[in-house]
């Protein structure tokens, strides 16, 4: 059986390693520390002993496909067009031949029951065949976002675990799949992910340092809970960071801006204790940095 490509002895060195690529709106001061803490993987994650794994056996019936990304794309156009079973036939035979996206796609549809019947499970081993075909020769532009993507759910997974599978809850093998995503492939929500499990001591041990290093790389990338936890801790100085009551003001706004109402009512009630709270001048400030912010992404 062949060995898993997340099972790799070469470190990586991390996009997100390079201190040029660090980027602060309004140069917060979270940054002079945070680019002290990053913390780099040496390896890619072992996702599963592959003794124990039981790979999806995905169809590959050719149904007049030329190439996978014939199928890849037929699968695309009829899931636009609504035909979601179609699509997943497509994306099959896509996912047969290794097509990343079509492995991608498919463990976002059983994952979400989208068109095929809900299955947590072989959404796990199409996010792992990902995985297992990552490379050490470096991101692959195209991909990229695909791979960190399912690398940060596969974090999701083993967090929780599968119940009634032999995926079970694993936090250090959670934080090692998220550790690796945020940092090599810089996806936010493996980011906020990160910062969550630094939070609160989960599969890692806690350090708020941390955790307000990871929320700030995902709150620049528009990670709206993100930006509201980072607010929060900036506010009251969480866990000994330093207080910074007007840029987490500004954070938290621009949280609270881009919420969802159907489920993110707990931004908006952090936003309203915190501006409540805050005096005038630290209102004022926060508005005029937020203004500031706003400018500079309109130039962009």
């Amino acid at each position: 059986m062949r060995t898993s490509r997340t099972d790799l002895s070469r470190p990586r060195r991390p996009a997100g390693a390079d201190p040029g690529r660090f980027r602060s709106l309004g140069r917060i001061a979270v940054a002079t520390w945070a680019l002290a803490l990053l913390a780099v993987p040496t390896a890619a994650p072992r996702a599963l002993d592959a003794s124990i794994r039981m790979p999806v056996q995905v169809p590959v019936a050719d149904k007049g496909y030329r190439s996978a990304k014939d199928a890849l794309r037929a699968g695309v156009r009829e899931y636009n067009a609504g035909d979601k079973q179609g699509a997943a036939r497509a994306l099959e035979y896509a996912a047969g031949q290794g097509h990343a996206l079509a492995l991608w796609k498919l463990g976002r549809m059983y994952a979400e029951g989208d068109g095929v019947p809900h299955d947590d499970l072989k959404a796990f081993e199409f996010f792992s065949r990902i995985a297992d075909a990552s490379t050490d020769d470096g991101p692959d532009p195209q991909n990229s976002a695909v791979l960190g993507s399912a690398f940060t759910a596969l974090g999701t997974y083993f967090l929780e675990g599968i119940k009634g599978t032999y995926v079970r809850p694993n936090p250090e093998r959670a934080y090692d799949m998220f550790n690796y995503a945020a940092s090599y492939y810089g996806d936010p929500n493996a980011q906020y992910n990160l910062a969550r499990l630094y939070l609160d001591g989960t599969g890692v041990e806690s350090d708020p340092r941390q955790a307000a290093r990871w929320f700030n790389l995902a709150a620049e990338k528009g990670h709206h809970p993100a930006q509201a936890l980072l607010g929060d801790m900036l506010i009251n100085g969480l866990g000994g960071i330093p207080i910074q009551r007007v840029k987490g003001l500004m954070w938290l706004s621009l949280a609270r801006e881009g919420a969802d109402s159907r489920k993110d009512d707990w931004i908006v009630s952090l936003y309203d204790k915190n501006w409540a709270a805050a005096n005038d001048d630290d209102r004022t400030e926060a508005q005029t940095q937020l203004q500031t912010v706003g400018s500079i992404r309109k130039r962009r």
